[in-house]
Parts: structure tokens; sequence; C-alpha cells
């Protein structure tokens, strides 16, 4: 990433910016997608863009960006803390049926068990 788009993204308020670079230059940013993953994490601490592009980069390609897309499902998990995002995350990255198969997923994915966990506590 050259410095100037760096610096940009660095001030991006809320995250939109840095989804809006990804979405509107995919194809041609692999090479630095990590760092625009990770400048996406930093500025973004609700967790909205964050989600975003998880569920974008999900539907572009799951295998290509599977480390990207774990990145940005860890910090997620984090930032939503009032879960506003992650059914919508769940749903997009295990499917519509993932409370049907929890049991199964949760079992494999570490990932899923902290989102189902939080949106679904037990004893509540």
């Amino acid at each position: 990433m050259d410095d100037t788009l760096k610096y940009q993204l660095q001030r991006d308020p809320n995250g939109l910016k840095t989804y809006e670079y990804i979405a509107n230059n995919m194809g041609r940013i692999d090479d630095i997608m990590p760092e625009l993953v990770q400048n996406i994490i930093k500025v973004d601490l609700t967790g909205q863009f964050v989600v975003s592009t998880a569920r974008y980069l999900t539907a572009i390609d799951r295998e290509k960006y599977a480390s990207c897309i774990d990145l940005l499902v860890k910090a997620a998990i984090t930032k939503d803390r009032e879960h506003v995002y992650l059914a919508d995350l769940a749903s997009s990255i295990y499917g519509p049926d993932y409370k049907e198969r929890a049991a199964e997923l949760a079992s494999t994915d570490d990932n899923f068990r902290r989102i189902y966990k939080r949106l679904y506590p037990v004893g509540i």
C-alpha cells in the first residue's frame, strides 16, 4: 500500500472509506488486502464495517480470502458489543440454517462457537 493511500485510510473515521476502497477496487488489491483488513479493524469501533467486509469477502471468494475473513470475524466478535451485526454475520458466513447446525458448527469452528454464545447465551 502506498503512503498516500495508507495515510488517507488511517484517517478513516469509522471504516466506511476502507470498505468502499475494498469494494471499488476488488480484483486489483489482493496484494494489500491484509493491510486493508488490519486498517478496517483498527478504525471501526462498532464492528459495522468489519462485519460488512467479512460478508463481502465471503460472497466474493470464501476460500481465497479465508485468512482475512477469519481476522474480520474475530474482530467483529470483540467489537460488536451490542450484538447488532453478529446475527447477519453468522447467517452470511455459516448459512441461514446455522441455528439448526449449531452443535456441529460449534464443535469444529471456534469463531462460530463464540458468535453463537454471544447471540444465544445460556442461562438468561
